[in-house]
């Protein structure tokens, strides 16, 4: 039976094009993404999204919230937890401007996509509720890129949370795909009295709302949703199944919090050869990933 690996039909002859010399590879665009985590009974739900069928990359997909940074995530904001120089040397980025960013595109992204802020008035809080009119005129904003974060934090005068986060796996988008990420993903928990956009009902519709990228959102246990992809049910890219199988062993996510201390960010990237008119694609690492695509006849598709 199928799985539900996310992968695009081009693949292959970009592949062979980028073997030939005849493709140039994208620099990628650094991304943060986070996996929401909020206690459910004696175990753990993750707040997942699926893509709009519409998106150019990875349509259909189930993701995190998640998304570029934006080059104003560097500019000066409120800060609590671990500071940009130690986030640099966790992230492996070469200075503290590049990790501030990177921990404030988590965040921005996470409040954008999902509606839940990781920040709040002291040091040691966290905003309550945020899906009033007023809230959602200022993530509208955000998304909208009229609103920078640092203008929005100051506009509320709100310190960003970055120990409310842990950083669990770096992964790069393959040379051969046009469009490139440089990904760390992110844990955190749900903080008590928000509530994501899934959550809060859409006066206009009486339906659940959902980001303008997204046509649906879910809490979902990893391993109901990793099962979901084993049976070819949920479309995902290979380093939201990984991550999702890697937080099965945690049954709370204040455990998932602790272990992110510990895991390994070295970064993922896939690598693809040709074996006479084969083409091997693998991540290293992920064996469960590798796929072996023969030559197409003449003319043919890959």
């Amino acid at each position: 039976m199928p799985n539900g690996q996310w992968y695009p039909p081009e693949w292959p002859d970009r592949i062979r094009a980028l073997a030939a010399g005849e493709l140039t590879a994208a620099a990628p665009r650094r991304a943060a993404t986070v996996m929401l985590l909020r206690g459910a009974g004696a175990t753990t739900e993750v707040h997942m999204l699926r893509r709009r069928a519409s998106m150019a990359f990875a349509g259909g997909a189930y993701a995190y919230p998640g998304g570029g940074v934006d080059p104003r995530d560097e500019h000066p904001v409120r800060w609590a937890g671990p500071g940009p120089a130690e986030w640099a040397a966790r992230l492996g980025v070469a200075t503290p401007a590049e990790a501030q960013a990177i921990v404030c595109a988590a965040v921005r992204e996470t409040y954008e996509e999902a509606g839940v802020l990781l920040a709040g008035p002291t040091p040691d809080s966290v905003v309550g509720d945020t899906t009033g009119d007023d809230w959602e005129a200022a993530r509208a904003a955000l998304v909208a890129r009229e609103l920078s974060f640092a203008e929005f934090l100051g506009a509320r005068d709100l310190v960003l949370r970055s120990d409310l986060l842990g950083a669990w796996a770096r992964w790069i988008t393959p040379e051969f795909e046009p469009r490139r990420y440089d990904t760390w993903f992110f844990v955190a928990a749900l903080p008590a009295g928000q509530r994501t956009l899934s959550q809060a009902l859409d006066p206009a519709r009486g339906t659940p709302a959902a980001s303008g990228e997204a046509d649906l959102a879910v809490w979902i246990r990893p391993a109901d949703a990793a099962a979901g992809y084993d049976r070819g049910e949920l479309l995902m890219m290979p380093p939201t199944i990984a991550t999702l199988r890697s937080l099965t062993a945690y049954e709370s996510p204040l455990a998932a919090l602790e272990a992110a201390r510990d895991q390994d960010l070295a970064p993922v990237l896939a690598r693809a050869r040709l074996v006479g008119d084969e083409v091997v694609l693998s991540w290293p690492g992920h064996d469960e990933f590798t796929r072996h695509v023969p030559g197409a006849p003449a003319g043919g598709a890959a």
